[in-house]
């Protein structure tokens, strides 16, 4: 039995806190209600990912065939915000004890990266969409907030498109720290064909260290609730 994680207690307490006035609520998700969003969740992806014109349809398509995968994997969390249309979302899967994920990592993986992902403590943010219009400017750390508060695991981790500056933007406000650059020309190495032409920004986040002693933690964050019918409203 794994010992308990005192930073997601940490995070699931400050959840608690009451919404400010105007503020969208946050719903968690599990996989068939995530399956049945599917078209809407592709439409805030289309909305959100700023695509050039004529490559919706094939962004839309491919982001589809991730969420169809991502779904199935085990541990699969989602949550949503959503007052009179969707507006944002986050979801994401415990990394397999392979090390499949980290496959497109450019030079030698850190040592305690390869050993937490081992034993199974680490969680992958494999999509963070907020709507180009929402107002909400904590948006981005609730939905991180959310997300993470739930999970068993010491570390978090993402990949994303170092052109897509408004979603690196809002990890490094959650305080993620950028461990490595693959892909494109020069920095991290060269292209691969699973990267090629694109720059992938690799970050991560501790989890079990985010509490009152940690400036940059969680604690600061006072417009946090948990997603509605969770166990942390109860």
């Amino acid at each position: 039995m794994k010992a308990p994680n005192e930073g997601g207690r940490a995070r699931r307490a400050l959840l608690r806190r009451p919404l400010a006035a105007g503020v969208v609520p946050l719903r968690r998700l599990d996989r068939w209600q995530a399956e049945t969003l599917r078209e809407q969740l592709a439409d805030l992806y289309v909305e959100s990912s700023h695509a050039k014109p004529g490559e919706e349809y094939r962004g839309r398509e491919e982001f589809l065939r991730r969420l169809a995968a991502d779904v199935r994997r085990p541990g699969f969390d989602m949550v949503i915000a959503q007052g009179t249309s969707l507006v944002g979302c986050a979801f994401g899967f415990p990394l397999a004890r392979d090390g499949s994920w980290w496959q497109e990592f450019t030079g030698p993986l850190p040592e305690n990266l390869e050993q937490l992902t081992a034993s199974g403590h680490v969680f992958a943010c494999a999509e963070l969409m907020i709507h180009p219009h929402e107002h909400d400017r904590d948006l981005g750390l609730r939905l991180q907030d959310g997300l993470l508060a739930h999970q068993d695991a010491s570390l978090g981790v993402t990949k994303l498109d170092r052109a897509d500056a408004a979603t690196c933007a809002a990890f490094f406000a959650g305080g993620w720290i950028e461990i490595g650059v693959s892909g494109g020309n020069g920095e991290g190495g060269e292209a691969t064909p699973q990267t090629a032409p694109t720059r992938l920004r690799w970050l991560a986040v501790r989890l079990d260290a985010r509490t009152r002693q940690n400036p940059d933690g969680l604690e600061n964050n006072a417009r946090s609730q948990p997603p509605e019918g969770s166990a942390a409203a109860q």
